[in-house]
């Protein structure tokens, strides 16, 4: 499926957490006032594009008929991130996982934990964490957990922590050490949205 603009995912996100939401699709004026646009002009031309797209059924000039296309209740798992040391975490997409009832958006994805350097943060070896791709690293909060590429196209499972030209990967486990890298060479994939445990497994 052709991706989405960061824009149009914008819109398609708040599409998909309305509509679950309400049960019903939102008004033009609606979308306008969501995403801070003061004419039409622009969410007629993201709807289009969303339809062209195959992300959403939409009878154009007739808001209320938008339907989602997409399984909003599957994420794709990516294959595995390191919770000790840094590892090779993205593989092809191997299946999806059925999270129905967790506040999941468009673009979220999940990755299987292996190692134990996260568990002071309740995330275990086994675990599925649920990621959420960032777009602006630069907004990311002091202390989020995040999915850390670095140098080496190695991946890493950590709280995330800047000073200055400096960032700081700290596990929550006494027996790792903090890891640091100059901020050009930390690429941060995503930012911990939830922590899915198969209770029987």
């Amino acid at each position: 499926m052709e991706p989405l603009t960061e824009a149009q995912q914008e819109l398609y996100d708040w599409l998909v957490d309305y509509i679950h939401e309400n049960q019903h699709s939102p008004s033009i004026r609606q979308m306008m006032k969501a995403m801070g646009l003061k004419s039409p002009a622009p969410i007629q031309s993201r709807l289009d594009h969303l339809r062209k797209k195959g992300y959403i059924d939409w009878n154009e000039g007739k808001a209320r008929t938008i339907r989602i296309l997409q399984d909003v209740h599957g994420i794709p798992i990516y294959g595995t991130i390191a919770a000790g040391y840094v590892n090779e975490a993205y593989t092809d997409e191997v299946t999806r996982l059925d999270l129905a009832g967790l506040p999941i958006k468009s673009g979220d994805y999940a990755l299987k934990v292996n190692g134990d350097s996260m568990i002071g943060a309740m995330i275990q070896d086994g675990d599925m964490v649920i990621m959420r791709p960032v777009h602006d690293p630069q907004g990311i909060r002091e202390g989020t957990i995040v999915a850390a590429r670095v140098e080496r196209g190695e991946t890493t499972l950590k709280y995330f922590h800047r000073q200055g030209n400096q960032v700081q990967l700290k596990p929550a486990n006494p027996d790792y050490p903090i890891q640091e890298f100059l901020a050009n060479q930390v690429d941060i994939q995503g930012r911990l949205v939830a922590v899915w445990r198969d209770a029987f497994a």
